[in-house]
């Protein structure tokens, strides 16, 4: 021992021959856990990699099918729900072919006026059943959100400021989803005249 310390002892005591073999019970150990030797900390590390390597490259295989899956099934589904609004819609489509093709000077024109509404009675039923709306009323206060403003016009009282005077064109909507913006014309008040 090196004198004027207590706690040493001589290094000759740490140092002993290494053994052919690696005892786990001769192992030192560092907080009451054996140490592993470095040769089987690399293999099991290795082994650890290889195998979180496989298992990412099977979740990215995994997640690369999901999407081409989500991908075709979107199409085949809105493939199928314009075959599903044609096929609601060819009956009035044959009705349209037929009138077309009328002879004129067999048919009235009320008769052919009565064909016309016959058919936009049955687009329309149809187009109400997948949820469309028109918008097209005229003397309600403007909304930029639905109405698309194309001229002024005086209003007669402030009342009518800011309201739509005239629908020029139809809107539509399918559901809450706007379409199209009703094309209106739009009454201003602009003071009394002096």
């Amino acid at each position: 021992m090196h004198p004027g310390h207590k706690d040493c002892f001589p290094v000759t005591a740490l140092m002993n021959d290494k053994p052919d073999k690696v005892d786990a019970a001769a192992q030192p150990e560092t907080g009451g856990e054996l140490v592993e030797p470095a040769e089987g900390a690399v293999q099991r590390l290795e082994g650890q990699v290889a195998e979180l390597t496989d298992r990412h490259l099977r979740l990215a295989a995994e997640y690369d099918n999901f999407r081409k899956r989500t991908i075709k099934e979107r199409g085949e589904s809105w493939i199928k729900a314009q075959a599903d609004m044609l096929a609601r819609l060819v009956d009035a489509l044959d009705d349209l072919t037929r009138f077309g093709h009328a002879d004129l000077t067999q048919t009235d024109a009320k008769t052919l006026r009565d064909a016309i509404d016959l058919v936009e009675r049955k687009v329309w039923k149809e187009l109400e059943a997948l949820g469309v709306s028109r918008i097209n009323q005229a003397g309600v206060q403007f909304d930029p959100q639905v109405h698309e403003a194309v001229s002024t016009k005086p209003a007669a009282n402030p009342s009518q400021d800011h309201t739509v005077g005239a629908v020029l064109q139809s809107g539509y909507r399918l559901k809450d989803l706007l379409i199209r913006p009703a094309r209106v014309e739009v009454l201003t008040w602009r003071g009394e005249a002096g």
